[in-house]
């Protein structure tokens, strides 16, 4: 895995994995973090090309919700598959990046991103719950570029 220290501490990549863990265990769904220094262009369209790298579109039930964050360019953007976003719609998404951007402002970006994954795995978990048989498709790991 790449990481890159200068982005967030090892704590805080240790804390974003346990959000990870913890909102994916009640549900078949998948959550990624992949954070950069910065976003050239519209952080919605680079979080669905990352979506794309990180194969997170080839999900069993299309159910990987990505979290974008750009910290030098101050960007943030959260991209849910078809199947999770069929469910919640667009306003579940504006309520997760306000959410989300309400700790970026007070300078606390690990809680923002926790509490943003709590909220995602908590939807999941609502319309796609585990079943015995669920394997983890997609790393925990918090990606970074």
């Amino acid at each position: 895995m790449f990481f890159n220290r200068k982005l967030i501490s090892t704590k805080d990549e240790d804390r974003l994995i346990a959000s990870i863990k913890s909102a994916e265990l009640n549900t078949s769904g998948e959550i990624r973090i992949h954070i950069t220094k910065y976003c050239k262009g519209d952080a919605l369209e680079a979080c669905k090309k990352q979506f794309e790298l990180l194969n997170m579109h080839q999900t069993k039930d299309r159910n990987a919700i990505l979290f974008y964050l750009a910290i030098k360019s101050k960007t943030f953007s959260v991209w849910g598959d078809e199947g999770i976003h069929l469910k919640v719609h667009d306003e579940f998404w504006k309520e997760i990046t306000q959410c989300a951007i309400d700790y970026f402002k007070k300078g606390d970006i690990v809680s923002g991103l926790e509490t943003s994954v709590k909220m995602c795995g908590e939807k999941l978990k609502l319309y796609f719950p585990y079943h015995s048989n669920d394997k983890n498709e997609l790393s925990d790991n918090v990606s970074f570029s």
